[in-house]
């Protein structure tokens, strides 16, 4: 293979974790949507993800060099990268090319994701474009914010539509939010029902509510994979918004998963000035930055 490097693919997420579980559990921060995702199909299977595979990067020495993987359940089903060498990059690029397989996106870290969507426009005449812009964060000192009215509890069987729709319009506001036009609009099609229903049974999904009982805004997160659990998303409805929900609600879910041990992260959109203020103000420190782009 080209650049020197062998790339290992499997379908099989307990093998994939079998394999690469010491170097994930080695930087379980950054790792954290390749290792939760593993962790999920492992234990739920893949349903009917139109692509599923998980890739490891060898070295020409035979050393480590990097993760990849393949899941995304919204076209164009990009590649995801975690931090690997550029030639490591350029080398995942080869041997997509070589299995014959049409890749219209790749999201993950900087700067190998840029690497390898370029290495793959120029190798098929396209171009990169549609870049979203995101930074990972990790709660330091928990920072109290203002008190507000209500209360965090777990979202109900009952209503598991509701928190539906709100998680899929989280995606198509954060657009709205950030100043762009739709980019999130498949990923917000691709969440079911059945999503809502699994998290609801992992216990990691919570309204905030006010004195009455109302639910005025969520905030959900993922299962800890190697001690690490990821928030997301946080939503509050526009009528609900300015209200200090999202603070209170982010800050009290921070504590809890804290509490269990866990090391605490999220992800903000870099063009929302709003959510990477609040986040900040309530300790956390950025960690990376991640890219999401279009192969056209």
């Amino acid at each position: 293979m080209g650049h020197g490097h062998d790339v290992w693919f499997t379908e099989d997420a307990a093998e994939f974790l079998a394999r690469a579980g010491e170097r994930l559990t080695g930087d379980p921060v950054t790792s954290t949507v390749v290792s939760t995702i593993a962790h999920r199909i492992r234990d739920h299977g893949r349903g009917d993800l139109p692509h599923c595979w998980f890739a490891v990067v060898t070295a020409p020495d035979g050393g480590f060099a990097g993760i990849a993987m393949r899941t995304a359940p919204f076209a164009p089903y990009p590649v995801y990268l975690l931090a690997m060498p550029d030639a490591a990059a350029a080398a995942l690029a080869d041997a997509l090319l070589a299995r014959g397989e049409d890749v219209g996106g790749a999201t993950g870290l900087r700067p190998a994701t840029d690497v390898f969507a370029a290495a793959l426009a120029e190798a098929t005449a396209r171009t990169v474009g549609g870049e979203l812009h995101h930074r990972l964060f990790e709660l330091g000192a928990l920072v109290d914010p203002r008190p507000v009215p209500g209360r965090l509890r777990a979202v109900r069987e009952d209503e598991a539509e509701q928190a539906l729709a709100w998680m899929r319009q989280f995606f198509v506001d954060a657009d709205e939010q950030a100043g762009r036009a739709a980019g999130h609009d498949g990923e917000a099609g691709a969440f079911g029902i059945e999503d809502v229903r699994r998290k609801l049974a992992e216990g990691v999904l919570w309204f905030w509510v006010d004195d009455a009982d109302r639910p005025v805004h969520l905030t959900g997160a993922n299962p800890p994979a190697f001690g690490v659990s990821r928030i997301g998303p946080v939503y509050t409805p526009r009528e609900e918004r300015g209200r200090g929900w999202a603070g209170a609600a982010v800050a009290e879910v921070s504590r809890l998963l804290r509490e269990r041990g866990d090391r605490v992260i999220l992800f903000t959109d870099q063009a929302n000035p709003t959510s990477n203020a609040l986040y900040q103000a309530l300790g956390y420190v950025a960690v990376a930055d991640t890219v999401r782009v279009d192969i056209d």
